[in-house]
């Protein structure tokens, strides 16, 4: 064992410069590189979270605006259909209306007709009443004979 420590130690004697010469190399790449590898990094790193989180107040943003708007669209339809229905009765309404004139007047014209056709069925009575009134006068004047030979009904062929 003693053997192979005196054959390590010049080992370590002469290995101690390249071990200060790889600290420093280390020290110095440090510094050199890797310090701005790892500042270029964090910021990097920065600017992805950040760009991230950016992108989800932007997304959360762009929910809110959506469904703000179809609130306002759920509204507008709303608001359509209330003044379709308000339109809807306005016009049931008004048919109603036309209805009620239109059966109006088809009651006065059928009132005004019935009058019209009883007016003439009196007057039809009447004039019919005269004229059997004289038909019985000539019946029964032919009948009796009146003696004058106009009277007869022979003498008024002639």
């Amino acid at each position: 064992m003693g053997d192979i420590l005196s054959q390590l130690g010049p080992l370590f004697v002469r290995s101690v410069p390249t071990v200060i010469f790889i600290f420093l190399l280390l020290v110095i790449l440090d510094r050199i590189f890797f310090q701005r590898v790892i500042a270029v990094l964090k910021e990097r790193e920065a600017k992805t979270v950040g760009a991230l989180e950016r992108a989800r107040e932007q997304t959360a943003a762009a929910e809110v605006r959506s469904r703000e708007y179809e609130a306002a669209f759920q509204e507008v339809r709303q608001e359509v259909f209330r003044q379709r229905e308000a339109e809807r009765r306005e016009a049931l309404r008004e048919r109603e209306e036309i209805l009620k004139n239109a059966r109006r007047e088809a009651e006065s014209r059928l009132a005004e007709a019935q009058a019209r056709l009883a007016a003439e069925v009196e007057s039809a009575k009447r004039e019919l009443g005269t004229a059997c009134q004289s038909l019985a006068r000539e019946i029964t004047e032919t009948l009796l004979g009146n003696g004058s030979s106009d009277a007869t009904p022979a003498g008024r062929l002639q």
